[in-house]
């Protein structure tokens, strides 16, 4: 497939592009809830506007009142919200969470996904247990208890975990804490008894939470697919929230290039504008061959899952990789060329650098994925 897009595609990119810069903006959001102290970190009245536009229902099948879009579509707002820095819980919940919920039986999807649609809640996963992405080693454990489970254990790092309406655990119900079966995922909803949460605030201002399990008793129909299953579901979502994250860092990647250009174009030294020295102009066309080589390869992701590609898991790791390297060459040599007012808070440039370091390391940094690939290609 080509790797632009199409004229729906184009539509999409258009209208996601307008809306974030005039609703989702950093002055208007990142700022305005960070300098607040917001306990979600974003707001609930703009997360309510993404579902008037249909974005939270993305990739809800239609038949369950969604778009039935793909990940490629996804990608196209996530880059949007990148490039804008806007706090929301898409990426959870329209991305990782509706992924998930595919593999719910019809009774857990008229549950949960109609809250999703309307905007009206907040979904999230709980997958890591350590300050690193390692989804092979589950330890929390989920034990049969009467007609459901006994969930006991801790994850680390959940992105909105306190804000959330419902957490999608990924637990062991049998098997050894390294064994590639055995994994179950569970619906947990907000109000369950003995479970926890001590907030943290990340450093691009977002919030994510340490949640205990402390003996949460679960019923049956908690269970998303299947009991011991679960590590196909599981892996599903990881890939769709891989390439997701991969897209939102294009757009930061993208963004943080377009405010140094702009500003090479402004600041003036010795008489001449900065950006007619050679020297920074070849550093800015590197950049740019970055970025859109970061771009191509995560389109190519996108258009490898929505095609049922066995090669989709890899690429989403190629990408992760790739876009982690562009958006931080990309923030790094914006606030060098930025010079001074680089480092300090008044000047955007820092929250981009901000916002990269914390998209880096969520579903795995680029380490873990160049690992990946190499394992995955045989070296």
């Amino acid at each position: 497939m080509p790797l632009y897009h199409d004229d729906d595609q184009a539509m999409l990119a258009e209208t996601a592009s307008q809306f974030m810069a005039e609703e989702g903006s950093i002055a208007k959001q990142l700022r305005h809830w960070r300098d607040r102290d917001c306990k979600d970190g974003f707001g609930h009245g703009l997360w309510k506007q993404f579902a008037e536009m249909g974005f939270t229902g993305m990739l809800v099948d239609e038949d369950d009142g969604g778009l039935g879009m793909g990940s490629y579509e996804a990608g196209i707002v996530l880059e949007e919200i990148g490039r804008n820095l806007t706090p929301s819980p898409f990426l959870a919940s329209s991305v990782l969470t509706a992924t998930a919920l595919k593999h719910a039986d019809s009774n857990a999807r008229g549950r949960w996904l109609p809250g999703l649609i309307s905007g009206e809640h907040v979904y999230t996963v709980a997958i890591d247990e350590g300050a690193k992405h390692r989804p092979e080693r589950i330890t929390t454990k989920a034990e049969k208890s009467g007609n459901g489970f006994r969930l006991t254990g801790q994850k680390d790092y959940v992105l909105h975990g306190a804000s959330a309406d419902m957490l999608v655990v990924a637990a062991r119900t049998s098997g050894s804490d390294d064994d590639n079966d055995g994994i179950t995922l569970f619906a947990v909803p907000k109000d369950a008894s003995n479970m926890s949460h001590d907030a943290v605030r990340l450093v691009d201002s977002s919030m994510a939470t340490h949640t205990k399990f402390d003996g949460v008793e679960l019923d049956g129909d908690a269970v998303i697919g299947e009991v011991d299953g679960g590590r196909e579901v599981l892996n599903a979502m990881l890939i769709a929230g891989r390439i997701g994250a991969a897209a939102e860092g294009v757009g930061v990647a993208s963004g943080a290039m377009d405010m140094t250009v702009d500003y090479l174009k402004q600041r003036k030294q010795f008489g001449k504008l900065i950006g007619e020295f050679q020297s920074l102009q070849h550093r800015a066309a590197h950049l740019y061959s970055e970025v859109e080589i970061a771009r191509a390869v995560t389109m190519k992701a996108a258009q490898m899952l929505d095609g049922g590609s066995e090669k989709a898991d890899l690429m989403a790791s190629v990408a992760k990789a790739k876009v982690a390297k562009a958006a931080g060459l990309a923030v790094k040599e914006g606030v060098q060329m930025h010079g001074g007012i680089g480092m300090t808070d008044e000047y955007d440039i820092g929250l981009y650098m901000k916002r990269d370091r914390a998209l880096q390391e969520f579903l795995g940094d680029m380490y873990y994925h160049a690992g990946r690939v190499a394992e995955m290609s045989g070296y």
